[in-house]
């Protein structure tokens, strides 16, 4: 194997991004056909998390065990670094012991700090910048959905320009299907990371726009996909962002007006009744919990990619 890589953000995957997704599909047919797949066979993963978790543990700790390895669940409570035990100290130490980390971080600085202190591969499970490994199984999913011509395609994201919302844009943009984000003015995608996105749209054939109509932005939409409007740390602005928000609910008024063979989609955990309705999420349009079921697929593919080298 060559020099190690990291995921740390999606455009870390920007030339495998197709291949990544093929490979998820592959991994996915074995694990169905019940064909043992063991890649990582004596291997290990660190998992690190400041964050709290259900699909990124389970996805990443299930995935490790199908594949032949083993992760390792590291709470700050479980480490030294919640102690004052620098990041480069923990990423080198680490490094010595297991054959891969993933770290779901407050704040990307972290990640990237620790990613260039270890030998191993660093996977970002989410910082306040982006999602990769989320956006890599949403990305699976439409293509189980909606076939493999992504630039055919139209996604609404509806609600806060959040980390979520910034992957995806990206993803968007690398395998060239068109994306709108709807967003209330104040809490549009991160700038730095929605020029990135419209560089690559340009090379792509894709095209990325940022409104603040939600309306307009699923108008003819194939994929209509929301998030929370309050993230874990933002617990302080629940009602005004409640408030701000209040437009941008995805219900079956809002679907009426994407195409009538839309798909909605949404990352979890779901504040029912907010951001979306019950109505929807439970809804014969909705795939949210293939898509759930795909981030174990991704998983495994993104942990053979970068841990097996397959």
């Amino acid at each position: 194997m060559g020099a190690k890589r990291d995921l740390v953000s999606i455009l870390d995957v920007k030339d495998d991004l197709v291949g990544l997704l093929e490979l998820a599909a592959r991994i996915k047919n074995r694990t169905k056909a019940g064909e043992p797949y063991e890649p990582l066979r004596g291997k290990s993963l660190a998992m690190l998390f400041e964050k709290a978790s259900t699909r990124t543990r389970v996805s990443f700790e299930v995935g490790m065990t199908q594949l032949g390895g083993h992760a390792l669940f590291l709470s700050p409570n479980d480490l030294q670094i919640g102690r004052g035990e620098t990041i480069s100290d923990t990423a080198k130490v680490l490094s010595r012991y297991v054959d891969g980390i993933m770290y779901r971080a407050f704040k990307r600085e972290n990640v990237q700090e620790l990613a260039r202190n270890a030998t191993v591969p660093v996977i970002n499970g989410l910082d306040d910048k982006e999602h990769p490994c989320q956006v890599i199984a949403d990305l699976f999913t439409i293509l189980e959905h909606k076939g493999g011509a992504f630039k055919q395609l139209k996604l609404a994201y509806v609600g806060d320009g959040n980390n979520v919302c910034n992957s995806l844009l990206l993803g968007a943009a690398i395998v060239g299907m068109a994306m709108t984000a709807a967003c209330p003015s104040g809490y549009e995608p991160d700038a730095e990371l929605l020029g990135a996105a419209r560089a690559i749209a340009k090379e792509s054939g894709s095209t990325i726009r940022v409104v603040d109509d939600p309306v307009g932005a699923v108008q003819r939409a194939d994929v209509v996909y929301t998030d929370v409007w309050v993230s874990m740390g933002q617990e302080k602005e629940q009602e005004k962002r409640e408030k701000v928000f209040r437009l941008y609910q995805v219900n079956s008024a809002l679907l009426d007006h994407a195409k009538k063979d839309a798909v909605v989609m949404h990352c979890l955990p779901a504040h029912r009744g907010l951001e979306i309705t019950d109505e929807v999420i439970d809804g014969p349009q909705s795939i949210v919990f293939d898509q759930a079921e795909n981030r174990l697929h991704a998983q495994k593919a993104i942990l053979s990619r970068f841990l097996g080298g397959v």
